[in-house]
């Protein structure tokens, strides 16, 4: 910044600050009046000087002028002389047409030696390409020799080719023989420069990168005379045609004599050239290798689905590659990465939809949604923009995999066990064999082990996914598929036993044997679930676990269902082949003993159930005989016609004391007494006198509860009571009965369990009229 102006009465106190400077005034004076003469001598010569470079200035800008107008007026005595040279050069057409002769045999001499040299130039070239093309991955060291060198051979030839255009078709048809080889190596050349685009990443691999860097160099060298010759054909065209303007301007030519201006345009229309667009052949080139790498991949282990997947870190290898090595090679308006990787993107989504069509396994269909998940977060490690990965593998619809996974397992389960069960229930139905007896001595079948090793199996590839909900969604329809094979065999058992019990005649045997080993079988399968149950319960979280336990658990209870089912139908043939004996029961022939048939018909039976069946099913099932016998005994006694006393309670000894030896046998005795009990108070209602009899009632009935019509029938059946000595007794019992508030509703209700009593079916006086007769 300049200093600020000072006044004159600042200037005059700064020299007289105080009264002795008031002395020294005229020496003041004196210096600043020297000083004053010494600032207006310099001013004066300032402005001299500038006076006389501004009169130097004007002086040469007149000169410039005159000269300029004389260039001028020359210039316009040149183009009226140019106009018209015949006017004044009496000689000037046979000049033209000398000089023009002379042109065309230099142009020719020029063709004839360049058509003679070029088989060499040739050889050369042909062999230097077929040296780098050898190996596609190498050094190139001849790529930019080799482009220079048919570079100046394609124009040659386009020259050529455009001055024999006025020729003989036969000269023509020679040049074109001519230039055939040439044609031939400059598409050879063209194929080795987009090989070499196919192979950017390898070659950048091998540590050539400098090969890519030359590559690029040739196709801007020639995206330049692509352009030059849009840009020539758009300034010449307007907005017309190349060949209408081209048509145009030489009629005006001929018209107008200009030999020169014609000349000129045949020489550009000689050096014009095909486009070769050799950028978007490059990126081309690029995409179609990308595409190629991975059908390649594909086809290598389309038959695994899941080995392709797992071998695809190839992928990332190279977009890392491709970041650090290939982006340095190319200009930034290749935009080369996001080329890269948006081909890469699309050539994997349509890759993966082709696999996702190809119906694979169940176990592929889990890997893909594993894999897409990997695929998703390895990119965004990787710092992909996201618009690069657009759109998003299959169609961001990777969700449909799961559902896809769940219908092939719905569809594979329902066959396999369709398959299973079919076989099974053939082998169930025919018994051509028997039974297959496993390490235990036991009955058994297959189908558990087959089944579970499917469900086991497939339960195994959803707990990989991670996923409680695609577990709980396996075992859901597993556990489908159990229950319907479970309603499958409880029919099967149904069909079979109504065919055994209605034509035993005509169905084949072993029904026994197989309903043990389809017992065992469920059992089997029960255990087999039960493990499956344990292993899961604690990878999921408590929103899945009650599902995977519900459906498990409700399996479980399905194949014990069926195994219970077994045990009856075991039972109801021994009940079945009781059936003869068992008619007799407190009738006639009773009286004569009957109850060691009927117990040894339970022992032969039973030898085999001891022998083959499930000892935890074979507890129930002795238990559930017990029940059934004790069943059968009580309500022959309910419904029996009168009865001879004493001797019907002493078979009904001999009875309790041999099915009681033959239960003990199979049971605890201590357990069978208690069993027995009920028959022992039946006995003593039986065997009191007409007072007694409410005493035994009264025991009776707090155990069992009142069972009236029970207790009214057997004291009818008794031969030692008349009408009124039971009218009286069971007036006695009905009035204690409701003094007590007793019911068997209320003792049921009391009780922890129903007695045996509630199982008792009596029949009505017309029913018991005709069982007696």
């Amino acid at each position: 910044m300049s200093a600020a102006p000072v006044s004159a009465a600042q200037a005059i106190g700064e020299y007289l600050q105080s009264p002795d400077d008031l002395a020294k005034i005229s020496a003041y004076r004196k210096k600043l009046e020297k000083e004053k003469a010494s600032i207006d001598a310099r001013l004066k010569n300032g402005v001299k000087e500038q006076l006389q470079a501004t009169r130097e200035g004007l002086r040469k800008l007149l000169n410039t002028r005159d000269n300029v107008q004389a260039v001028k007026e020359e210039m316009a005595t040149m183009d009226r002389q140019c106009m018209d040279p015949q006017n004044t050069v009496s000689t000037f057409d046979q000049i033209s047409r000398v000089s023009m002769v002379h042109r065309n045999f230099q142009s020719t001499e020029e063709m004839v030696n360049n058509l003679l040299e070029m088989a060499e130039k040739l050889d050369i070239i042909e062999r230097l390409l077929a040296q780098d093309s050898a190996n596609i991955l190498g050094p190139a060291e001849n790529l930019l020799a080799l482009h220079y060198q048919l570079n100046q051979l394609e124009a040659f030839r386009n020259h050529t080719m455009h001055q024999a255009k006025q020729a003989s078709p036969s000269s023509r048809a020679t040049l074109q023989r001519w230039f055939e080889r040439l044609n031939q190596v400059i598409a050879a050349f063209d194929e080795y420069v987009l090989e070499l685009a196919r192979n950017v990443l390898g070659i950048v691999r091998a540590g050539y990168p400098d090969v890519v860097v030359r590559l690029i160099k040739i196709a801007e060298l020639e995206g330049k005379e692509d352009e030059k010759v849009c840009l020539h054909a758009k300034e010449q065209t307007g907005v017309l045609t190349e060949y209408i303007f081209q048509a145009i301007v030489i009629r005006l030519v001929k018209k107008a004599a200009k030999w020169s201006a014609a000349s000129k345009f045949r020489s550009m229309q000689a050096n014009a050239r095909v486009i070769k667009h050799y950028r978007s052949k490059i990126t081309k080139a690029i995409t179609d290798s990308i595409k190629e790498k991975f059908q390649e991949a594909y086809r290598r282990d389309e038959q695994d689905p899941a080995a392709f997947l797992s071998n695809l870190t190839w992928v990332y290898q190279d977009i890392i590659r491709i970041e650090e090595d290939v982006v340095p090679c190319f200009p930034a308006e290749y935009e080369i990465y996001s080329l890269y990787i948006r081909e890469y993107h699309k050539a994997l989504n349509m890759t993966i939809k082709t696999l996702a069509a190809s119906s694979p396994e169940a176990s592929s269909l889990l890997t893909l949604f594993e894999w897409l998940k990997e695929y998703k977060q390895s990119m965004k490690e990787l710092n992909v923009p996201p618009d690069l990965l657009e759109p998003p593998l299959l169609d961001g619809k990777e969700q449909s995999l799961i559902e896809d996974y769940l219908q092939l397992i719905v569809r594979k389960l329902d066959e396999w066990s369709a398959n299973l069960l079919k076989s099974e229930i053939a082998e169930f139905t025919r018994r051509e064999e028997p039974p297959e007896v496993d390490s235990d001595g036991l009955y058994g079948m297959q189908g558990a082990v087959i089944l579970f090793q499917m469900v086991n199996q497939q339960v195994d590839l959803a707990t990989e996914s991670g996923q409680g909900a695609i577990l709980a969604r396996v075992v859901s329809e597993t556990n489908r598929v159990m229950k319907g094979i479970q309603d499958q065999w409880v029919k099967t058992i149904e069909t079979e036993f109504k065919k055994q019990i209605e034509k035993p005649e005509e169905v084949e045997g072993g029904l026994v044997e197989y309903c043990i080993a389809l017992a065992n079988d469920q059992i089997k399968s029960a255990d087999f679930a039960e493990a499956v149950l344990a292993r899961l319960e604690p990878l999921v979280s408590e929103k899945y676990r009650v599902t995977i336990t519900e459906r498990l658990n409700d399996a479980i209870d399905g194949y014990l269902d069926v195994a219970k089912k077994c045990t009856q139908t075991l039972i109801d043939m021994v009940l079945n082949d009781l059936k003869p004996a068992t008619k007799g029961l407190f009738q006639q022939v009773w009286y004569d003993g009957i109850m060691v048939q009927i117990v040894e018909t339970m022992r032969d039976y039973m030898t085999d159930y001891q022998s083959y069946l499930n000892p935890s099913l074979l507890e129930l099932l002795i238990e559930d005989l017990l029940d059934a016998f004790l069943v059968l005994y009580l309500n022959s006694l309910a419904n029996s016609p009168k009865l001879k006393m004493p001797a019907a309670t002493d078979r009904i000894r001999e009875d309790v004391g041999l099915a009681f030896g033959f239960f003990s046998t199979l049971k605890p005795a201590k357990e069978v007494e208690q069993y027995f009990e009920v028959i022992e108070m039946i006995l003593a209602l039986l065997e009191a006198s007409k007072d007694m009899v409410f005493l035994s009632f009264w025991a009776f009935a707090k155990v069992h509860g009142p069972n009236i019509n029970f207790v009214e029938g057997l004291m009818k059946a008794r031969g030692d009571l008349d009408r009124s000595a039971v009218s009286e007794v069971m007036d006695s019992v009905k009035r204690k009965v409701k003094e007590e508030g007793l019911t068997d509703q209320r003792h049921v209700r009391a009780a922890s369990e129903p007695t045996i009593m509630k199982k008792i079916n009596i029949q009505n006086s017309f029913s018991r009229f005709l069982r007696a007769n």
